[in-house]
């Protein structure tokens, strides 16, 4: 679905709407403005690719050069003037004022074709990701712009591999560029000609579709990407679901395998003015999908009772302190509450099933407890393994010196005692903004 845009700026009627046609008869969508004036208003509503500029203006044709690549400067379309001049001064005189071709009038047709596709052919070029080969932000950006621009319905997919930056740390840079390719393969099979397919960051792929394929093409990649993601993970990594990573001062932080989160938008039921609006929108609904575990995706859909509103639940500072050691405990509540978060402990394992029917923490601090009836452990493996609703993250604080067990067991973090007061509220901040994020 890739557009491409050609601006005529030409003074004659009849040979802009000539060369329109020779151009349009090439699969690019032609805009014609007859004066200077209304070209520039065109420039920016529609950010063509191409520029074609006639000396037949009532303005210097070198001063409007000049003009169009300082307005122009963040898209840089390819610009070519037209003149029935074929003096060799006037040609280095307009290419010096900024031009990128210069055509003396009379062309032979095929070569006026041959020469705009090759410009547009190299302009594209330079727009594309070098690891999967799909355009980058800057033509992405363009496209979701224009479809803004006309009345045609729509669905805008924001997707994402989540927990890439941490699969990149130990599996590398060809691994992840591997997968990154992989997926984006794996977009390209669901969409049809009709669709866009680009990026807007290393692993934000962004595709423009209708509003009745949006959903199915985002299940089929929920699907598609848990299919093939474990070929990606060593067996051990796959079998257990989880990798480890290494933290300060021997702390091991359990990573979930990579997933992908889709958030969509679409004009049917919601009117999106511009640019901006229609990005923020489609990032917090991106966001609300990331909430979930897994791969998942969320559409944004009209409410009864809201402006077509996308609602962010509210921060969560919760944390729950589940630490027999009452000096420890009492310690670990007081900073916690001096750095803004809301606590509560509980002294026995049992309290703790009791709390999570009200309270909702965003972080547990669940200490082993005795190392003979390993309490701790248990109780941690109820939490999450039997539990599967519960989405607090588990901070294992123990003297067992076994992380895989404690990990195993459900624990998001493996933190040796003795450990720094600092080491456990940098983990703890970490895990708020994770949740919340």
């Amino acid at each position: 679905m890739l557009e491409k845009v050609v601006l005529i700026i030409d003074k004659r009627k009849e040979q802009s709407v000539k060369y329109k046609k020779i151009l349009e008869n090439s699969d690019m969508t032609v805009i014609i403005a007859s004066d200077f004036a209304k070209a520039l208003n065109m420039m920016n509503s529609f950010e063509p690719e191409l520029i074609m500029i006639s000396d037949s203006l009532d303005f210097n044709i070198k001063e409007a050069i000049k003009q169009i690549r300082v307005l122009t400067y963040n898209t840089r379309p390819v610009v070519i003037a037209l003149s029935k001049s074929n003096h060799i001064q006037d040609k280095i005189d307009i290419l010096d004022s900024g031009a990128d071709d210069f055509l003396s009038e009379p062309i032979n047709i095929n070569e006026f074709k041959a020469r705009i596709t090759a410009h547009l052919r190299r302009n594209l070029e330079n727009c594309f990701s070098e690891k999967t080969m799909l355009f980058t932000s800057k033509i992405s950006y363009k496209m979701v712009k224009r479809v803004l621009n006309n009345n045609k319905e729509w669905a805008a997919m924001l997707i994402d591999i989540d927990n890439l930056e941490f699969y990149k740390e130990i599996y590398g840079e060809l691994a992840t560029d591997k997968l990154l390719q992989t997926y984006s393969a794996i977009i390209k099979s669901a969409i049809d000609s009709d669709d866009y397919l680009g990026q807007i960051a290393e692993d934000d792929f962004i595709v423009i579709t209708n509003y009745e394929k949006a959903e199915r093409i985002a299940n089929y990649l929920v699907y598609a990407f848990d299919t093939v993601v474990s070929k990606f993970y060593s067996e051990t990594d796959a079998k257990r679901g989880f990798v480890f990573m290494h933290g300060d001062d021997e702390a091991e932080n359990k990573v979930n395998l990579v997933s992908t989160s889709i958030g969509i938008i679409s004009n049917k039921y919601k009117k999106y003015n511009d640019l901006k609006q229609a990005i923020s929108s489609l990032i917090t609904t991106h966001k609300l999908a990331k909430y979930k575990t897994g791969s998942s995706y969320v559409f944004e859909r009209p409410k009864i009772s809201a402006d077509n509103a996308v609602e962010i639940p509210e921060l969560n500072n919760n944390i729950l302190i589940a630490e027999p050691d009452e000096a420890l405990s009492v310690l670990l509540e007081a900073t916690a509450r001096l750095q803004g978060y809301n606590v509560k402990v509980v002294n026995e394992y049992e309290e703790i099933f009791e709390i999570l029917k009200e309270y909702n923490p965003a972080v547990i601090i669940l200490d082993a407890g005795n190392t003979e009836t390993l309490k701790g452990l248990e109780t941690c493996e109820k939490l999450k393994l039997e539990n599967p609703k519960i989405k607090s993250n588990i901070i294992f604080t123990t003297t067992i010196h076994d992380k895989e067990l404690v990990l195993n067991a459900g624990a998001d973090l493996y933190l040796p005692k003795p450990y720094e007061l600092s080491v456990m509220f940098g983990w703890i901040k970490k895990f708020i903004e994770d949740y919340n994020s």
